[in-house]
């Protein structure tokens, strides 16, 4: 538990210092309060330990499970503050469980849920705040909290799908690179030493694998200088506002990937705001939420002008057409949902769309790209085999001549 050093004054006007333990510094001016004192500065003061503690990752998945859990008690008309208590308990994440103390104390002290939740913007996302208050108000707080989860659950699946799609692509190609290099370093350059001790004529493809050859082991210093220098270039590159745009344009242009991107990137922004427009947050507030939650900066462009136009009283449904990032099927099932007032159901029908949608993309892309990896795989590994064997063959038949 943190220990934070305070100053602070009693109920006789004298100042005092010390220290406590506490789950954060809300909890601690807490403490200070119940001892009728006033602080007048609180600093943590962190051990190894608790740097390591705080450095400690939350999970998506564990703010999924806290949301279910504290849906199910305030469902149950257990109140918040004993549900936060009782899921803090269960937390195995200490970086998580203290956070989930700060919410329960500040709301203790007077805050709304949402609020207390919003000073924690690095765990909880913008649209999770957004939903909580506009639950809050609406008295719908244990709906909202199941809403959330279910997005959360949903964006992981999704997310899931992707990694499995690229990892066995990753694995081949990582293999490919391990392979070149091992007959590159140790293999043929035994096998020239062999060919020049026998004073014999190469074919062409083993006189260009041994140039290759060659070329790697004396030129492998600047090589690898040139792939640091396009790394840290890229990286360098990443971090400004144009290389991220460049990125988000290239990744969407990209034969068979660019469409995975699309569908992922359609399907969280339709059941994002599903589910802020079914809480009732405002429709520009929601979205604003969902245009960020995409992480491109090309729908985030032609989405924003998609918002200002709404703002202005062009409607949703036309703006977000002219934009051209939608699908014909994603602006019909928003036009209908505009003229029908459905808005929310017709964006989680095309949620439902884009992620059936998403999961085929998926499926044809691997299809694709993992033969294409063997191919390339076996022709680097077949034009090896062919120039070593046309070698030997050769060498036999010129000793044979002799």
């Amino acid at each position: 538990m943190p220990i934070y050093k305070y100053k602070a004054t009693n109920e006789q006007g004298k100042q005092v210092k010390g220290r406590l333990d506490a789950t954060s510094e809300a909890a601690a001016r807490y403490e200070l309060a119940r001892l009728h004192l006033i602080p007048t500065s609180i600093r943590e003061r962190k051990s190894i330990l608790q740097i390591e503690i705080t450095a400690q990752r939350v999970k998506p998945a564990d703010v999924m499970n806290a949301s279910r859990q504290l849906s199910a008690f305030v469902r149950a008309g257990i109140s918040i503050l004993d549900a936060l208590q009782i899921i803090a308990e269960e937390v195995e994440n200490k970086r998580f469980r203290g956070i989930l103390d700060d919410i329960r104390i500040r709301v203790q002290g007077g805050e709304p849920l949402a609020v207390a939740v919003n000073a924690h913007t690095d765990v909880f996302p913008e649209y999770f705040v957004g939903i909580l208050r506009a639950a809050e108000l609406t008295g719908h707080l244990d709906d909202a909290l199941d809403q959330l989860a279910d997005y959360i659950d949903r964006d992981l699946e999704a997310k899931r799908k992707i990694k499995s799609a690229i990892t066995y692509p990753t694995v081949v190609m990582g293999f490919a690179v391990v392979t070149v290099v091992v007959l590159s370093a140790w293999v043929l350059p035994r096998f020239k030493t062999f060919f020049q001790s026998l004073d014999a004529d190469l074919p062409l493809s083993t006189r260009m694998l041994l140039g290759i050859t060659d070329f790697l082991t004396g030129w492998w210093w600047l090589l690898t200088g040139l792939i640091v220098v396009g790394v840290l270039g890229l990286v360098a590159g990443l971090r400004t506002e144009a290389g991220r745009t460049a990125r988000d344009k290239v990744l969407l242009r990209l034969p068979g990937l660019g469409n995975v991107v699309r569908f992922a990137i359609i399907e969280r922004f339709c059941r994002m705001l599903s589910s802020m427009v079914k809480a009732g947050v405002p429709l520009p507030d929601a979205m604003s939420v969902a245009t960020a939650s995409t992480n491109n900066r090309v729908f985030q462009k032609g989405l924003t002008g998609a918002r200002d136009a709404m703002v202005r009283g062009e409607g949703l449904a036309r703006p977000i057409a002219e934009t051209g990032l939608f699908p014909g099927s994603a602006n019909q099932m928003l036009r209908v949902g505009e003229n029908t007032g459905t808005l929310d159901t017709q964006l989680a029908g095309a949620a439902r769309y884009f992620e059936r949608e998403l999961g085929y993309r998926i499926k044809k892309f691997t299809d694709m790209f993992e033969p294409a990896i063997i191919l390339v795989v076996g022709l680097v590994v077949g034009f090896v085999a062919v120039a070593l064997v046309q070698a030997m063959y050769g060498v036999f038949g010129q000793v044979n001549t002799q």
